[in-house]
């Protein structure tokens, strides 16, 4: 036991885990003695004899289970991004433990017992809004686990919170296997249409799972790329229904998995008193309550599915150009969409990703932090990480180092799909000072040879994710449980929906969009392409993410406690909201990893679009006062938005930068829906 490396103190440079040293066999052992260690510290706060106090109770508390949540991080990391059969068994045979262990801390009722009485008098404590906004946070945070409830209902629920955790767990490495298995294989005859920058990345694709000639991947680096420039109908077709067949797999089908979540999460929500699920999560949430997303909605949607028709309808005339057939199924989309945008906007993706390599695109984002947030990034090549596709730089903010960013932007097969940020270590100063560990997550298909290529939808990606990242590196908060991004989600997608705008200004793309082969700078006319192109297909953008939205919302607004059947209610919600076929949804519910894979976005997918109101009306800030980098509204920006973390309200954090509350018209312009 003492030879385990997660029980010891790290000594490598920023306390990074030492991967090398750490095996699979290694967690189990190391959770059981962190398990014990944590409740005993609260045990200890608990047994206290003086008085309970802010300083002793909810501070205190903000500084237990260090060496648990480091060790919780490196699993959820590991799992995430580079994973293995024993990881996974690892992962499953934890995942309700961790979540008993939450419900044993969660539900300690002398510690809460503490708490509670702390925080009924808290507003005659002196306390500043960042200790004020800890102590309502801890407190609600017991209350949500079940702390207040009684007998067989605390039971009940710690029973239901454990059996959760296994069944999400069980999803997400469903999702995984099956875009991990699945390639699909071309030959010679099947590469009609297909760009140099993608049978390049299908070649690499290929080599990496030991195939002949070339490989397409649900990774959507590969499978959109596929999409939009195949010939090939049929494989079109047969790329698409894999794509979006993720969790049918008939010995792996998440169907039943998300029918027994949905129906748990009826019965906890009833068990706080809540009327369903929806009610429970969004009212931890900016929007407060289901009724204030579907005001939102109600504006997009109904505009959305018109624009999208009149989108099909120009698909239509093209098609009817090309000898295709006029009726457009899901998998023409993207190669119609495509064949449009370069007759009427002149604009073709192949023209375009050669401007955009990923180094150039990861100097542009640091040259962006730097002329906004003063942040300087020097790459380190003496640390140990866990993959040789991971990149790590120390980060700077007045020559003084303030975090680690790690870049980890390849698809591979043991790498779930999709992009993410997540953290090794959260900041913080209460107990001492600690500097983030951020890693940002993407899955950009290799380059088997030279630079990869990305289209400017990646390059929006990468930025997106640079906003998560940026939003933990430059926290600056006395407690960890508040650092960024630990905040409302519907509130912590504006850092991340913020940052691609910048991908766009000018000045930014004259220096770092540069030609792959010669050099040169991306030419002004194919930028002003670009941005005239911004609305072309947004009916089809829209309507996707607004389908998965609204389902997402129906599915858990429902007060079924016998769960549902998901193949009949999705049926059922497509035909009662209309969605089109030819469109389809961004995610549907047997791969909606947002809402089953735990449920940070159960009832909550809406949220990039409210973030995205918040976004748009950030930005035009710096357009009305005609600069993009503006030193003052810079400044604001930091100090409100990305380095407040939870320590400040988020509506009066935001009225603090932009000196107005938002308005969705800025979005719904954005989006060409006005």
């Amino acid at each position: 036991m003492n030879a385990n490396p997660l029980l010891q103190d790290w000594t490598t440079p920023h306390q990074l885990p030492p991967f090398e040293q750490i095996r699979p066999e290694h967690f189990e052992p190391a959770f059981d003695a962190l398990f014990a260690e944590h409740l005993a510290e609260i045990d200890a706060l608990a047994a206290r004899a003086e008085p309970a106090d802010f300083d002793n109770t909810a501070a205190a508390f903000d500084r237990c289970g260090l060496k648990l949540e480091r060790a919780q991080l490196l699993l959820d990391n590991l799992t995430a991004s580079e994973t293995s059969p024993d990881l996974q068994e690892v992962e499953r045979r934890m995942a309700p433990k961790l979540a008993g262990h939450r419900s044993r801390v969660y539900m300690h009722e002398g510690f809460f017992a503490r708490l509670d009485a702390v925080h009924a008098r808290r507003d005659s404590l002196g306390l500043s809004e960042e200790q004020g906004r800890l102590l309502d946070l801890i407190h609600r945070d017991f209350v949500r686990a079940g702390a207040k409830l009684q007998g067989d209902d605390r039971r009940r629920y710690a029973d239901i919170v454990s059996r959760l955790a296994e069944l999400t767990t069980a999803f997400s490495q469903n999702v995984l296997a099956d875009e991990s298995e699945y390639a699909l294989q071309l030959g010679e005859a099947d590469l009609a249409g297909l760009p140099p920058f993608l049978l390049d990345a299908a070649r690499a694709a290929a080599e990496a799972r030991g195939l002949p000639g070339w490989a397409i991947t649900l990774s959507r680096s590969s499978i959109v790329p596929f999409l939009t420039f195949s010939a090939r109908r049929e494989l079109r077709e047969t790329a698409w229904r894999a794509w979006t067949g993720r969790g049918e797999h008939p010995e792996r089908d998440n169907r039943p998995l998300a029918r027994q979540i949905l129906a748990l999460r009826v019965e906890q929500a009833g068990l706080l008193g809540y009327a369903s699920f929806a009610d429970y999560a969004i009212a931890n949430r900016m929007a407060g309550t289901p009724a204030a997303v579907h005001a939102l909605m109600d504006q997009v949607w109904e505009p959305a599915k018109a624009r999208f028709e009149a989108e099909k309808a120009m698909l239509r005339e093209e098609a009817a150009k090309l000898g295709e057939p006029a009726d457009i199924q899901p998998w023409d989309w993207f190669y119609l969409a495509e064949k449009v945008r370069i007759a009427r906007y002149a604009l073709d993706d192949a023209e375009i990703k050669p401007y955009f390599g990923l180094d150039n695109m990861i100097a542009a984002m640091f040259d962006v932090a730097g002329r906004l947030f003063g942040l300087e990034f020097a790459e380190r090549h003496d640390l140990e990480l866990y993959h040789p596709d991971v990149r790590a730089w120390d980060v700077s903010r007045g020559g003084k180092v303030i975090g680690l960013f790690l870049g980890d932007n390849y698809a591979r097969q043991n790498k779930r799909g999709g992009a993410w940020m997540h953290v090794y270590r959260w900041q913080a100063r209460n107990g001492g000072e600690a500097l983030p560990i951020v890693v940002n997550n993407n899955n950009f298909a290799k380059s088997g040879r030279g630079q990869t290529l990305l289209s400017f939808d990646d390059v929006r990606t990468l930025f997106h994710e640079f906003g998560h990242g940026l939003h933990g590196l430059l926290s600056d908060v006395e407690y960890r449980l508040l650092a960024s991004p630990n905040c409302p989600w519907d509130y912590v997608e504006l850092p991340s929906q913020l940052m691609e705008n910048w991908a766009l200004v000018p000045e930014v793309l004259e220096k770092h969009a540069r030609h792959a082969q010669t050099g040169a700078a991306i030419p002004a006319e194919l930028v002003a392409k670009i941005k005239a192109a911004r609305h072309f297909n947004q009916g089809f953008e829209t309507v996707r993410y607004a389908a998965s939205t609204l389902i997402d919302l129906a599915l858990h607004e429902r007060a079924d406690a016998e769960g549902v059947d998901i193949a009949a209610f999705e049926a059922a919600e497509r035909e009662r909201l209309g969605i089109p076929p030819a469109a389809g949804m961004n995610h549907r519910p047997p791969h909606f990893g947002h809402i089953f894979s735990d449920d940070a976005y159960a009832a909550g997918y809406y949220v990039y679009m409210w973030a995205e109101v918040l976004e748009a009306e950030a930005f035009a800030a710096f357009e009305e006062a005609g600069d993009p980098f503006d030193p003052e509204l810079a400044d604001k920006l930091y100090r409100h938005i990305y380095s407040a973390g939870d320590a400040r309200e988020q509506r009066a954090a935001f009225r603090a930068f932009r000196g107005r509350d938002p308005q969705a018209e800025a979005m719904l312009k954005n989006r060409g829906l006005l």
